[in-house]
């Protein structure tokens, strides 16, 4: 099969402004899958690459790993997708498939790991992401997504979801129904957490600087409390009453408040985005509690979260938006003005 031409929307330089852009995909190899792309969700990553915010973005970025789609063809060796299937492409799109990390269902931390845009693949290529009509990528990172689930909130969990997702396994949140989790910040992340939380049977508290927030948090999402952050009689009466905390909040705030709220052996993960983590060392000593990063998930991870949420029918809260209005729409991602997600509606809106 011959390569493509492909139609994407791309940032040319640091204004990250986006505008129509075609390029080329690889023709489709023996263990690939070619996803005509119908959704793709707006993650923060998206911005902070267009925007060159890390200091490595490789014009023209096309951005968006949270994808779902179509299966249009299959390699002659891909036994796990047929043409129709629905799918998901989420945040890596190569690994080396042999190292510890791999063979462990943990791509996301093999060295040789791909991002699915602005990375660099195994050919030397650029990788352009889901913000295009059609995308092509070894089987081994595609997700079988049940057609009963609807492609447009099935985006949202390859990175939102599973960001979240995959801590909650590791420190077994879900094997202790009736513990006790607070989450900070109800974005697009925060809000996942709400929903895994209760589904797992835990008592969830959400933490937010806005009150605008707490209507939605404690009916829409069905979270048990809400707290302003920077009421400290409320802050002070949560003391010693939390096993876990999953900070999602993009921007910089204090530790040592949220680790005062963490019971004896509490763990506190960090996922969002802010620049610097500090907090005392008396933190962690006075409650022999932990401090964690976590960052997407493996591939286990994202294919037994899909099945949680097509079984709970858990369901992310989107906004669906045509391609034109992705410019506008990051502008509302930077300002917090979105319930909960953007997804960009690419098989209507991208011709």
């Amino acid at each position: 099969m011959s390569s493509e031409d492909c139609l994407g929307w791309a940032a040319r330089d640091v204004s990250g402004h986006l505008s129509p852009y075609k390029f080329n995909r690889r023709a489709v190899g023996d263990d690939d899958v070619y996803v005509k792309i119908t959704h793709c969700g707006i993650c923060y990553a998206d911005i902070a690459w267009t925007r060159n915010k890390l200091g490595d973005s490789k014009y023209p970025v096309v951005p968006g790993h949270e994808i779902a789609g179509i299966v249009s063809k299959v390699g002659s060796n891909v036994k796990r997708f047929s043409v129709g299937d629905h799918v998901g492409v989420g945040t890596y799109v190569n690994s080396c498939r042999d190292c510890e990390y791999c063979d462990d269902g943990l791509e996301h931390q093999c060295s040789k790991g791909v991002f699915t845009f602005n990375g660099v693949d195994s050919d030397g290529t650029i990788t352009k992401g889901g913000y295009s009509n059609f995308i092509v990528v070894h089987e081994r990172y595609c997700f079988k997504i049940p057609k009963s689930y609807p492609l447009a909130s099935a985006a949202p969990l390859l990175c939102a979801g599973i960001t979240v997702y995959s801590p909650m396994i590791r420190y077994k949140m879900n094997e202790q129904p009736g513990k006790s989790l607070g989450v900070i910040g109800l974005g697009g992340l925060g809000h996942m957490a709400v929903k895994f939380g209760k589904a797992f049977g835990l008592n969830v508290t959400v933490f937010s600087t806005s009150i605008s927030k707490k209507d939605e948090a404690l009916n829409l999402l069905g979270a048990d409390n809400f707290v302003i952050s920077s009421d400290q009689d409320q802050m002070k009466g949560l003391t010693k009453t939390l096993d876990f905390i999953i900070d999602t909040a993009s921007g910089d705030h204090p530790y040592d408040p949220y680790m005062a709220l963490l019971k004896t052996f509490g763990i506190l993960v960090a996922v969002g985005a802010g620049t610097e983590i500090k907090f005392s060392p008396r933190s962690l000593f006075f409650g022999l509690r932990s401090i964690s990063g976590s960052i997407v998930g493996g591939t286990k991870d994202i294919r037994d979260m899909i099945d949680l949420c097509v079984e709970k029918e858990i369901y992310p809260k989107i906004e669906v938006i045509p391609i034109e209005y992705c410019n506008e729409a990051i502008e509302r991602v930077i300002k917090s003005d979105v319930k909960y997600r953007f997804v960009i509606d690419i098989e209507n809106s991208l011709k």
